[in-house]
């Protein structure tokens, strides 16, 4: 069965984790769905590349954080924070390609 990600978690964000780096941050409602993902590794370096059009090596971490069944993902900022041309500065609004991503259950 798949399902978006928007039907598995409570909480799906995106803020700077420095200048240079933006966190993604997913937060899951069920701990069974929680555990499926996990175990099956759904989120590795190459889908989040694929997702940000970014190289594999700038996604810097993928940490699954069981005790709030959430994931946490770290890549390179395009530009850094508050740069010429940034268009986010906060890095608040990063997260909608994770919005419609399918997963597996």
């Amino acid at each position: 069965m798949k399902k978006t990600l928007t039907e598995l978690a409570k909480v799906i964000r995106s803020k700077n984790c420095s200048p240079f780096e933006l966190t993604l941050d997913i937060i899951f409602t069920d701990r069974n769905d929680y555990e499926k993902v996990k175990e099956t590794q759904q989120f590795n370096k190459e889908v989040i590349a694929r997702l940000y059009s970014i190289k594999v090596d700038e996604v810097k971490s993928i940490i699954y954080f069981s005790p709030a069944k959430a994931i946490k993902i770290v890549l390179n900022r395009t530009q850094p924070s508050g740069c010429k041309g940034d268009k986010d500065v906060y890095g608040a609004q990063q997260h909608a390609p994770l919005l419609n991503l399918f997963i597996n259950l």
